[in-house]
């Protein structure tokens, strides 16, 4: 289970659309609580630096990466966690570029989907042990109020457009 803050799966969200219609990103620092929760204590974001298409592609500046590992040091209780970035006109669900570019597999994914520069969902994954898949975990904040899904804007889903 992945454990943030309201304010800050809003602050992802404020990115995604941000962003819009290119892919925002960003770490995730917090801590492990137990054997299967992740608390997300900070979210740090990143400009998407990648040299592809950044509409669906994204790459956490290094410099930022340095930065934050170098405040957090060594033995603390706190670190990377994990990332976060959009998926612009599509599902809140991993990518095959994701899965390709997920070398890391202790980290957790968050991906916000953005629907005509509205964020409508977020979803949190995890590498399987074989590092093949991703597998979608629990995502809840703190407050333990379920995590909002807007309709996607356009005509006849209630959102504007």
């Amino acid at each position: 289970m992945i454990v943030l803050a309201r304010a800050d799966l809003k602050a992802i969200a404020d990115a995604a659309e941000a962003a819009y219609p290119r892919e925002c990103c960003g770490l995730l620092v917090g801590r492990h609580e137990g054997a299967d929760a992740i608390v997300v204590t900070r979210v740090c974001p990143s400009p998407n630096v990648t040299p592809d298409d950044a509409r669906d592609s994204f790459e956490v500046s290094p410099q930022l990466r340095f930065d934050v590992m170098r405040a957090l040091g060594e033995g603390g209780p706190e670190r990377i966690v994990g990332h976060y970035h959009s998926h612009p006109d599509h599902p809140a669900q991993p990518s095959a570029r994701d899965l390709e570019r997920a070398w890391e597999p202790d980290l957790v994914w968050l991906i916000t989907a953005v629907a005509g520069g509205q964020a409508i969902h977020t979803t949190a994954h995890v590498l399987d042990a074989e590092g093949r898949q991703f597998r979608e975990v629990p995502l809840r904040t703190l407050d333990w109020q379920p995590y909002p899904c807007r309709l996607p804007p356009g005509p006849g889903t209630g959102g504007p457009g």
